[in-house]
């Protein structure tokens, strides 16, 4: 089954890139087809079976995710991004597009709001997730630790007060209606100016997402010594004034110092377990005594937590001076 995990998302990530080349033609079930060998109606059920949806619905609403991110972040033509994704024409994008999202194009570029988009899938990452991991594969890096001083911003999430790590967290965010990890972040992708966005126009899903744990000593689960809420959300720049989802709570977080534990780029399927270990123990072994600066377990601080196996695995937590 797994081997089918890795072919889904190996589609997955190949029509992202078609959709950025505007290459239509590439990315048909014909054409997959011919590429891995299956018939189209095997390969059609097998994509549904695993992402739970059709491929020929995946591909027309991811088309739409990289076609709104044009409409709100450059000055171009709507007739032009239309004819792009492959649209016959202005009306047919509209039409799509106010099927998806409940406005027009047009409507949207005049005043964008958060939309639920459809972001990537990642089968693979989540089947490796809900089973552990693969492997203990050793990487050639080690974690840096250094501080930092982080500037006011907000912080725009969701949060729970009985999770106890990221598999847990989505479980349960799953049972409480729209805050399920699709709803969710598909209308944070689709927010703009998030401080954490690697940015460009590929339409990157969960680029600028993080988990993150908040000091909450009237509830949570305790976690370093500290009871802590778990959350999932954005960091937004201090003068943010966007419309806020219904489902989701923003915060004020302070200039503040931090301390970061940081592992640099590693194999997801292979070094992921190996990479945990490595920060938990980094974490755990840190000289505060010696550094000048203590864990600042204040009420409503926010650790923060990255994990984005392309660019670094890293844990931020807040600080203050003995």
């Amino acid at each position: 089954m797994s081997k089918w995990y890795s072919l889904v998302q190996m589609i997955t990530e190949e029509a992202d890139k078609c959709i950025k080349e505007h290459n239509d033609e590439k990315m048909t079930l014909s054409a997959v087809s011919r590429k891995l060998g299956y018939s189209e109606y095997y390969i059609s059920n097998k994509f549904k079976e695993i992402s739970g949806m059709s491929f020929r619905d995946y591909l027309r609403f991811r088309t739409l995710a990289f076609a709104l991110k044009e409409v709100r972040d450059t000055e171009k033509g709507l007739l032009e991004i239309a004819m792009d994704h492959g649209f016959s024409s202005h009306e047919a994008f509209s039409r799509a597009f106010k099927r998806a999202y409940g406005i027009t194009p047009s409507e949207y570029r005049r005043k964008p709001a958060p939309v639920v988009l459809r972001t990537v899938i990642k089968p693979l990452d989540r089947y490796l997730v809900s089973i552990g991991g693969t492997n203990m594969k050793e990487t050639e890096n080690d974690v840096k630790v250094y501080f930092a001083t982080i500037p006011a911003h907000k912080y725009l999430h969701i949060r729970n007060y009985e999770s106890n790590g990221y598999w847990d967290f989505w479980q349960k965010q799953s049972l409480i209606p729209g805050q399920d990890c699709e709803t969710i972040c598909g209308l944070l992708d689709s927010i703009k100016g998030k401080l954490d966005d690697m940015g460009g126009d590929d339409a990157n899903s969960g680029s600028g997402q993080i988990m993150a744990y908040i000091n909450e000593p009237d509830g949570g689960v305790r976690n370093w010594g500290i009871t802590m809420a778990e959350s999932y959300g954005v960091r937004l720049p201090a003068d943010y004034d966007g419309e806020i989802p219904k489902q989701m709570m923003i915060m004020d977080v302070p200039e503040g110092e931090y301390i970061v534990f940081e592992h640099g780029p590693f194999d997801y399927q292979t070094q992921n377990c190996n990479v945990e270990k490595k920060i938990e123990e980094a974490m755990k072994n840190f000289d505060y005594a010696s550094s000048g600066y203590s864990l600042d377990a204040a009420r409503g601080r926010v650790f923060y937590f990255y994990h984005d196996p392309e660019r670094y695995w890293k844990f931020v937590r807040p600080v203050k001076k003995i």
